[in-house]
């Protein structure tokens, strides 16, 4: 069995996957994204976006790949869109509350891109969107949220995370929870035992 590498250090993905029961090793990819966002000339509608998150989750995956290139490893990558807009974690408290306020009372979207390579080549892709409505939350509570969570609401594009009080932020979700999390599980893991890297 090869072994399976996580290209990525997001510890959210990493407690995914080891949640799972899965036998693997982190390490960060070093891509940089940046970059990678700057140069991309797909449409900025819902499909480009799409495109762009799993670009960027291949480059992850091949980039530990070519480095390791008997093990199996996984690429992945989120981004956030609202009216065609894309979004990137806030670099301060200014830009969060600005960001929350952009997404109040209307619908964004979670795309997430993920990737399977060996030996440098792209083994399996696959992609997902999840739909979240923010609520019309007052300006009271906005004040709240910002100050009970500080500057946590930074370590997530989107200024929430769904299992603490940022699920007070809504009021409609569509979508597959691990899809909003960042890492589609069910169809990973349907392919990772595919390739044996899972128990059948």
């Amino acid at each position: 069995m090869s072994p399976l590498i996580l290209a990525s250090g997001s510890k959210v993905r990493a407690t995914l996957l080891a949640n799972a029961g899965l036998d693997f090793a982190v390490r960060d990819s070093g891509v940089d994204e940046d970059a990678i966002k700057r140069v991309f000339r797909g449409p900025a509608d819902e499909n480009g976006t799409d495109a762009l998150a799993l670009e960027l989750a291949t480059a992850k995956a091949l980039a530990v790949s070519n480095e390791e290139p008997d093990a199996l490893v996984i690429g992945a990558d989120q981004i956030l869109s609202c009216d065609e807009t894309r979004f990137d974690k806030p670099r301060d408290m200014g830009e969060a509350r600005a960001n929350l306020v952009r997404f109040r009372g209307r619908t964004h979207i979670l795309h997430s891109g993920i990737v399977l390579a060996k030996s440098g080549a792209v083994l399996w892709s696959f992609s997902d969107r999840a739909h979240l409505t923010m609520r019309d939350f007052s300006a009271d509570f906005l004040d709240w949220y910002l100050d009970t969570l500080g500057e946590k609401v930074r370590s997530s594009v989107g200024c929430y995370q769904l299992e603490g009080p940022g699920i007070q932020l809504f009021e409609k979700i569509e979508g597959d929870y691990f899809t909003i999390l960042g890492l589609p599980l069910l169809p990973l893991l349907t392919e990772l035992r595919r390739q044996g890297a899972a128990r059948p």
